[in-house]
């Protein structure tokens, strides 16, 4: 290993669990693992999970990085830039990758028992850190634990941040703006405006930095009560569509009214077919899933636009089985389900109907709206149907990317989640496959986005909300 100013990156196990092409992502710098590494990528090569299809795809760009090298080479350290995925398109500039080939002996704390494999980690850090003093010896570790050790034995160590979608989670895309008092007035004048059909359309002139995306809402912060979406921008102009009214008692989706300007907006992406992505995020008790579950039955049951309801969610942990419980697939899925369930039973409920009418009115739900685990879906194609996938705040990027294309012709895809109720130990609110979607989508003329804020469940959830 030569003397060069280059940082050197030791990674912990759970960063190539989570990652296989973390390898790449550290530019010209140097990348060193562990003996324990390795053997921790061994022990989780079996299953069927997302993490162990990760460390299978580690193991084997690492055969291929170290495949026809002899001894002297790997202790030599091996380039990283010939055998990246891009190497033929583009000029890359990669460090080496390093192995520990020799035992790395540092002293650890009295209290630190060296047989644990997050200490032997530390050890060859501290190790590497002596041998190397005048080179920035940092630990790439997504486990919190690991880096406060870390920092109390004296070695650097960062989070991995290359899965960063944004440095705050404040800055997520919205959906939503609200224009200015003067908005009417500074655009009135060259504003044009026409009907088709039962939509009127509106055209004006914006500036070419304007910030608007496609299908966002803009909401007017005067009482002319003027929203509308975004259409189109091109040109130095701008096509936005009048919204329509879900608040109002003839406009009810499956007997549910918007009760909130944020909820009117959500109505709006679902019951539009032109747009076959949409994403929800809000906390509890801002209606969310009962939105999503009326558009869902309004259009499959009564409109036709879709021939079954598939709803899905992350089941804890993460991607891995669910279990041996008894049943079909949808009876090991109902405990999973429990939110969904309630809600449905709050659409189903109608004054006025015998035990009959109300049975055969669950036994028809039954044969249009599927349970389905995510763990199934791998390799599959819908075609026609409503997809939820609820809880969608505990996917991975790749998790998600492999559940959206899943959608065949004519599917609609609609992901439900609160980034800040995250299960899954190794996500954040900035790397999470919703909030990736999220920012990917937002250019799309076909996918929309609405952040709920503001809660509907009950004066007691909104005071215990509020006071708790």
């Amino acid at each position: 290993m030569t003397d060069e100013p280059r940082r050197l990156f030791i990674l912990d196990t759970n960063v190539l669990m989570h990652d296989p092409m973390a390898l790449f992502n550290f530019e010209e710098h140097d990348i060193f693992l562990p003996m324990t590494v390795l053997e921790e990528l061994d022990a989780g090569k079996k299953g069927m999970s997302e993490v162990s299809r990760n460390v299978r795809e580690t193991n084997r760009l690492i055969d291929q990085i170290i495949s026809n090298a002899s001894f002297e080479e790997i202790k030599n350290g091996l380039s990283l830039e010939n055998i990246h995925p891009n190497s033929g398109m583009e000029s890359l500039h990669l460090g080496k990758l390093f192995f520990e080939t020799e035992p790395m002996v540092a002293q650890l704390p009295a209290h630190l028992p060296s047989h644990k494999a997050d200490n032997h980690i530390l050890q060859t850090g501290l190790a590497l850190k002596e041998q190397y003093p005048q080179r920035n010896v940092t630990l790439v570790t997504k486990d919190i634990n690991m880096r406060i050790k870390s920092s109390a034995v004296g070695l650097h160590s960062e989070d991995y941040y290359n899965d960063r979608v944004l440095e705050d989670a404040d800055l997520l895309y919205t959906g939503w703006e609200i224009l200015p008092e003067d908005f009417f007035e500074t655009h009135g004048k060259n504003m044009k405006s026409w009907q088709e059909g039962e939509s009127t359309f509106y055209e004006l002139e914006v500036d070419h930095d304007c910030d608007w995306y496609p299908n966002q809402a803009l909401i007017s912060a005067n009482d002319s009560g003027f929203s509308a979406l975004v259409r189109e921008i091109r040109d130095g102009k701008a096509i936005l569509e009048y919204m329509h009214d879900f608040n109002s008692d003839n406009s009810a989706v499956w007997g549910i009214n918007a009760r909130n300007t944020e909820q009117n907006i959500a109505m709006n992406y679902l019951m539009d077919p032109e747009i076959d992505f949409v994403s929800i995020l809000g906390v509890a008790g801002t209606g969310k899933t009962l939105l999503t579950l009326a558009a869902a039955l309004e259009q499959t049951l009564d409109e036709n636009l879709y021939n079954e309801i598939i709803m899905t969610r992350a089941t804890i942990p993460v991607g891995e089985d669910i279990g041996f419980l008894p049943g079909t697939e949808e009876e090991k899925m109902t405990p999973w389900m429990g939110a969904l369930m309630d809600n449905l039973e709050v659409l189903t409920e109608s004054d006025g109907y015998t035990d009959w009418e109300k049975e055969s009115t669950q036994q028809l739900l039954s044969k249009r709206i599927k349970i389905k685990s995510m763990n199934f879906m791998r390799g599959r194609t819908f075609q026609k149907k409503f997809i939820i996938l609820d809880e969608a705040q505990n996917l991975t990027p790749k998790q998600m990317k492999t559940l959206v294309t899943r959608a065949g012709e004519g599917t609609k895809v609609v992901c439900l989640g609160n980034i800040s109720q995250i299960d899954s130990p190794y996500l954040t609110e900035t790397t999470t496959g919703l909030t990736y979607i999220v920012d990917r989508f937002k250019c799309w003329k076909h996918s929309a986005h609405i952040t709920l804020q503001q809660g509907e469940r009950s004066r007691l959830a909104e005071f215990a909300s509020d006071n708790l």
